[in-house]
């Protein structure tokens, strides 16, 4: 990514804390997997939002005068025979646009100094383990300096409430890499579904994680870092465990799968979700049930534009999904009523328990406020019909082109009394990625099919 843009955005942060204020951020720690051996790194997202850097053990620090400081790990280079390549602070101002750059060795001596005569220190609250503590030794340390004439900040604020913001909606640069992700992962889902059939005809004991290998090979072969999170491979009666993850159950002709992957590329995540037959032909009840899926996403997604409300995909999904429940016989009329009567109960949270989507960029489930800002104040409750609790209601967030958010419906039936046999075990679930849009919205992840004779037709090639 440009630079240029990081110190667009360092600058922004620059003009939200003031000129009296400091920001203090830190990347995420390397993690041990176990004895000598680590997790896969992955940076921190806020940190690589403002810098573009990888590398781990760093710090940012921004001053409300426009300043950027980079603590970094020096060269060396017999840990880097072992490691691989750092930076160091020398070339780290000319590659990132940083203004000065630091040994990391050196920021317990020189955060004090930078905290001096400050009015504020920003940091992100509740991400870093410790980073209060630490935050407070420094701030200790401004203190034993007051009569020498120091001045110690006097407020603790929250970054977060900043950068959330910032993050929220993306700009060109960023959508172009979500796009490219997504194209990525659509690919995979399609080399998952067509394995999936190939394998069953060709009589091979096929199993969940054999369709996850697929996935992984077309992560990387497209040139992606890593999975955007733990894939979710759920053959039969596992797609009805929500955050089941690929096992080693076995996937079967007339069953279902529900995959639900998607990949990182240059820090920005995607996520998909398609549920197919695992021999490429739906069977009467998974598509009587697949389609009432697909017509409550087309809801969804109509009503995500701008102006529109962040719950407004939501309520459209739950509209559509009681009414088809109703007509299918999953609900008794003589027991919930009518569709008003099942919206306002919730009677088909038995079979749709979740939201219809979640903020998306460099997390999976992204950053920012579902709740519009200038409209927090304006609380209502109400009793929640199913578990008694008092809700408090706050106006929704308005979308605002550029935002990208989540479209993600399913149906979750388990054996119960009442419901028919036809349905049992039946788990499906359909989400593509939407941007925002002047018109509308733009689904970025439609390069794998979601109409059900769409994706029997690509199966059987």
């Amino acid at each position: 990514m440009n630079h240029s843009v990081h110190a667009d955005r360092r600058a922004r942060v620059a003009r939200a804390i003031g000129p009296g204020g400091i920001a203090i951020v830190p990347t995420a720690p390397e993690r041990p997997r176990n004895r000598d051996s680590d997790f896969l790194y992955r940076h921190d997202s806020y940190f690589y939002y403002l810098t573009g850097f990888t590398e781990p053990n760093a710090w940012l620090v921004i001053t409300g005068d426009g300043r950027s400081t980079l603590f970094c790990a020096p060269k060396d280079l017999e840990r880097e025979i072992w490691d691989g390549f750092r930076l160091g602070p020398e070339a780290a101002p000319g590659a990132l646009g940083v203004d000065s750059a630091m040994s990391v060795a050196e920021l317990d001596a020189q955060l004090p100094r930078l905290l001096e005569n400050r009015d504020a220190v920003w940091f992100p609250f509740a991400i870093h383990a410790g980073l209060e503590a630490q935050v407070a030794s420094w701030l200790a340390r401004v203190r034993a300096r007051v009569r020498f004439g120091a001045l110690c900040p006097e407020q603790q604020r929250d970054l977060c409430a900043v950068l959330d913001e910032m993050r929220l909606v993306k700009d060109a640069l960023e959508l172009d890499t979500m796009r490219r992700a997504a194209a990525i992962s659509a690919r995979a889902h399609v080399r998952a579904m067509q394995a999936s059939a190939r394998m069953l005809r060709q009589g091979h004991d096929v199993r969940e994680y054999h369709l996850d290998a697929e996935l992984l090979h077309e992560f990387r072969a497209g040139g992606s870092q890593a999975p955007a999170y733990n894939s979710i491979v759920a053959a039969g009666p596992n797609a009805c465990v929500l955050h089941y993850r690929a096992d080693a159950a076995p996937v079967r002709a007339g069953e279902l799968v529900l995959i639900d992957a998607g990949c990182e590329l240059d820090g920005y995540a995607s996520d998909i979700t398609r549920t197919f037959p695992a021999d490429g032909r739906f069977t009467g009840p998974q598509r009587a049930l697949y389609e009432l899926v697909l017509a409550s996403q087309d809801a969804a997604v109509e009503s995500t534009r701008p102006g529109a409300r962040f719950t407004d995909p939501h309520e459209a999904t739950v509209r559509v999904l009681s009414q088809g429940l109703l007509d299918l016989g999953l609900l008794d009329r003589d027991k919930v009523g009518g569709l008003e009567d099942v919206i306002a109960q919730r009677a088909y949270f038995q079979f749709y328990m979740h939201r219809t989507g979640h903020w998306l960029g460099m997390d999976v489930h992204d950053c920012g406020s579902y709740v519009e800002p200038g409209e927090a104040g304006e609380v209502s409750e109400r009793k929640d019909p199913l578990s008694g609790e008092i809700i408090k209601n706050r106006p929704s967030r308005i979308l605002r082109p550029g935002m990208v958010l989540t479209i993600e419906p399913g149906l979750y039936v388990r054996p119960a009394e009442g419901v028919p046999e036809a349905f049992h075990h039946l788990g499906i679930r359909i989400e593509d990625d939407a941007v925002v849009t002047e018109g509308g919205c733009e689904l970025i992840t439609r390069g794998v099919p979601v109409k059900a004779d769409e994706i029997e037709a690509l199966m059987r090639d």
